[in-house]
């Protein structure tokens, strides 16, 4: 008679296992003990009554003791060396792998090669192997893929920001230039005029940026042209010149004479404006910032490598991995906006060039920006021109 649960459904009746499952459900090991003792016990027995009938009685006994000293001495070989060596081995190595790649283990997740043999069991461990390196690749592709859509993303709020930023500034900086240029006319003092000189740059400076935040996400490609650099560092300090600070600090431009990128100087300008400023911020205010360049061979390819180093506390330690992420700034007062890196590092990878933040053995900061050298021009690119 059935039994039944508490709403009267006959409960389901759990049918017995059969001996092949019970068999199938023991381990390896198990399977081989049980298979190999048959197969010995098999072995002994049908030697033992095939001889049984042609020997004398005080011989059987003694036939029956051979056979199973014989037995036991197979099973033991058996059981300590060829089956510990070849198969066990091999089975232990997959799973202490597979618990590694389980447990994000990676340095134990491979199966050493020298460990594989040439068998069955060794296809699959370097066919494992091959898979795992595999989906590594595929894993640190997919990460990289994942910055590159974070950095556009994070590119792409910053550029509907600056175009926002931009509208609000181009009405006031109208004004103010007009200002400059209506001052200009009705002053004669050499000194006044020569400051007036400088605002109206500066004006017009901040105009072409807030042109250039309009398109911040692209850089005009018309717009690309041989940039000499030394040139290009000293247009960029003239700007900060304004600030007090910049008076007082001891600022040294080294970058060689005939080191020249090609690129978009309004960009780079604005490149170095940012690095400057930030040296400028951290130093003393007697304190020294140096620029200077090297040329580096890279893939069968010219570069030059410009580095704006001052003496200032350097970069805390904490903010240093996340330097150039929008909003990161390591200054407390109103001046930090933690945007100008961010600027920095777009433009230059605009440029296919690369920007690092690190600090120097000595102190302070080190900011080293690497570009593309220009070609030399050709012979005939004039007339082509």
């Amino acid at each position: 008679m059935s039994r039944s649960n508490s709403i009267g459904v006959p409960a389901a009746v759990r049918p017995p296992r059969s001996v092949g499952k019970l068999f199938g459900d023991l381990n390896v090991r198990r399977k081989l003990m049980v298979l190999h003792n048959l197969f010995f016990v098999v072995l002994v027995l049908g030697g033992y009554f095939v001889l049984y009938p042609y020997l004398p009685d005080h011989a059987k006994i003694k036939l029956l003791l051979v056979l199973g000293v014989i037995y036991v001495l197979a099973v033991l070989a058996y059981e300590t060396i060829l089956m510990p060596l070849y198969v066990h081995r091999p089975l232990r190595l997959l799973l202490d792998a597979d618990q590694a790649t389980q447990h994000g283990v990676r340095e134990h997740e491979l199966i050493d090669d020298k460990l594989i043999l040439g068998d069955e069991f060794g296809q699959i461990m370097r066919s494992r192997n091959a898979t795992i390196v595999d989906l590594r690749k595929r894993e640190e592709e997919l990460e990289e893929a994942l910055r590159r859509l974070e950095a556009q993303d994070r590119l792409v709020s910053l550029g509907l920001l600056s175009a926002s930023v931009a509208h609000e500034l181009n009405t006031p900086l109208s004004v103010l230039q007009g200002s400059i240029e209506k001052l200009n006319e009705n002053t004669h003092d050499p000194a006044t005029l020569e400051r007036l000189a400088r605002m109206l740059r500066v004006t017009q400076r901040i105009r072409k940026i807030s042109e250039s935040l309009v398109d911040f996400s692209r850089l005009r490609k018309q717009h690309l042209e041989p940039v000499p650099l030394r040139h290009l560092v000293d247009e960029a300090w003239s700007l900060l010149a304004i600030d007090e600070k910049a008076a007082l600090a001891n600022f040294s431009n080294q970058v060689g004479a005939g080191d020249i990128v090609t690129g978009n100087s309004d960009r780079l300008i604005q490149v170095f404006v940012n690095l400057l400023r930030n040296a400028l911020y951290a130093i003393r205010p007697s304190g020294k910032i140096v620029v200077h360049s090297r040329r580096v061979n890279r893939n069968a390819q010219s570069w030059i490598s410009i580095t704006v180093e001052d003496d200032g506390p350097g970069i805390p330690a904490d903010v240093l991995p996340d330097i150039f992420e929008a909003f990161v700034s390591s200054r407390l007062d109103a001046k930090g906006t933690g945007l100008g890196l961010t600027v920095a590092e777009a433009i230059v990878h605009q440029h296919s060039g690369t920007i690092t933040a690190s600090n120097r053995p000595a102190g302070g900061a080190s900011l080293e920006v690497t570009l593309p050298a220009s070609e030399p021009r050709r012979q005939g690119s004039r007339a082509s021109a």
